[in-house]
């Protein structure tokens, strides 16, 4: 997904390695809307006492809502270029990396049982994955 804006590429996302499969990853969009996604963000706090849908951190020094609930599998070959800062890839902040990581494998566990909390047919993708992957093999 690539939308020029100002010069620089819109949207970010957050690459996860896969555990089940090293050559595919979860994208993670990152928005900068913090507002809108703060209040969807309290309101399952308030619910639920959590919310694994989105993770609240920050992204190249900005405030920044990450979306685990729109995370989606690609393959390395549809990754554009690395988002990067003076010449140098954007580093998550360890903790926040990890607080991710452990959201979309909860949301993935909570899927596999029936409950889905993403957006994205992600079985339909992570199929077409995988058989771009085997197309790649051939």
């Amino acid at each position: 997904m690539t939308n020029r804006e100002g010069g620089g590429y819109r949207p970010h996302f957050l690459a996860i390695r896969d555990s089940d499969n090293i050559d595919l990853y979860w994208m993670i969009p990152v928005s900068s809307r913090i507002e809108k996604y703060e209040k969807i963000y309290n309101a399952q706090i308030r619910k639920y006492h959590k919310c694994t849908k989105i993770v609240l951190g920050k992204c190249g020094g900005n405030d920044a809502a990450f979306l685990v609930q729109n995370a989606f599998p690609i393959t390395v070959d549809f990754i554009d270029h690395i988002h990067t800062i003076s010449n140098h890839p954007l580093r998550m902040h360890e903790s926040t990396a990890k607080i991710i990581a452990q959201n979309l494998k909860e949301n993935l566990a909570l899927y596999s049982r029936g409950v889905n909390v993403f957006f994205t047919d992600i079985n339909k993708v992570y199929g077409l994955m995988e058989s771009h992957l085997q197309n790649q093999h051939r």
